[in-house]
């Protein structure tokens, strides 16, 4: 059989499958080129960038190796000169390391400038309130604390739509990443340590949350929702909680805190500095303790506050 015959097929294929990589971002399937937040926004003209630069180096290095790999091929009759000895070329040198170090020195100056504005906290305004919400991560679940609101949940956290929230993130179990896909990107949650992450939802709806850093058997499980939702209708929601949801305890949390899954729950209340104390028994007293002792970081914030 010749190999001819697989040449129109095999290129069909090869543009299928190019199409199909290039247009499956245009569903909702994929959240991260969906962005429903300013945050995630960001994050994905980042990625349009990055794209970008690295075609610029890919592309043309793909068309060259199809060229020499056609011109140089071994073919009675192929007339391409054979020049085994090639002297040292300057310009070339200056070509293939000067294009990647610029290409590197605008992705970094455009990421960092991103990334450092990101971690920033919007602008305050008499009408926006940024909501704050404490998430512990355990073996294999999440807590939500509200600090304003004194109500918690499992597995599941609402905010209200075009609210920027403050996610404060510790884990109370082996280090774990909290992500939002729809939202924006992701951030560890680490015992000892009280990470921040600043999300933001436009839109109303339901966004799928989970961790990113495997932790074990029930790592699969270890999933959440994140329900964004008008601000009448979250305030009506809190209501509701502190009105029909059942008090966490102490020792509810420590049940909590076993290793297993669970169903999402709603808690009218939870006890007083639980978040914090979480921090603190992990380490976070520590490292207040032995941040305050180091020279030349006494203005430096706690990890734990």
């Amino acid at each position: 059989m010749k190999p001819s015959r697989f040449k129109k097929p095999f290129s069909i294929a090869a543009l299928l499958a190019g199409l199909t990589v290039l247009l499956s971002g245009c569903s909702d399937q994929y959240p991260v080129l969906n962005p429903v937040g300013p945050v995630g926004q960001e994050e994905l003209h980042l990625i349009k960038l990055s794209t970008v630069l690295v075609a610029i180096v890919i592309i043309p290095v793909l068309i060259l190796l199809a060229i020499i790999v056609y011109r140089y091929r071994d073919k009675k009759g192929n007339t391409a000169p054979y020049q085994p000895n090639w002297d040292h070329s300057t310009k070339l040198e200056y070509l293939w390391w000067g294009i990647p170090i610029v290409i590197i020195a605008i992705l970094g100056t455009f990421t960092a400038k991103s990334t450092f504005s990101l971690t920033k906290p919007p602008v305050e305004s008499a009408d926006i309130k940024p909501l704050v919400i404490q998430v512990t991560s355990l073996d294999w679940k999440w807590v939500f604390t509200y600090p304003d609101q004194k109500i918690a949940t499992v597995n599941y956290a609402e905010i209200p739509a075009g609210v920027p929230v403050q996610f404060q993130l510790t884990a109370d179990s082996p280090m774990n990443s909290f992500w939002i896909p729809a939202l924006g990107g992701q951030e560890y949650a680490m015992p000892g340590m009280d990470m921040r992450l600043w999300l933001q939802a436009d839109k109303i709806g339901t966004f799928d949350g989970n961790g990113a850093n495997f932790t074990g058997e029930g790592f699969a499980h270890m999933d959440f929702k994140v329900v964004s939702k008008s601000e009448a209708d979250f305030n009506a929601w809190v209501s509701d909680v502190k009105k029909n949801s059942p008090a966490l305890t102490v020792d509810g949390y420590n049940k909590l805190t076993e290793k297993g899954t669970a169903e999402p729950q709603t808690f009218s209340s939870y006890p007083e500095g639980l978040y914090e104390n979480t921090v603190d028994k992990n380490g976070g007293m520590y490292m207040k303790h032995d941040m305050s002792n180091m020279s030349g970081m006494e203005n430096m914030p706690s990890m734990a506050k």
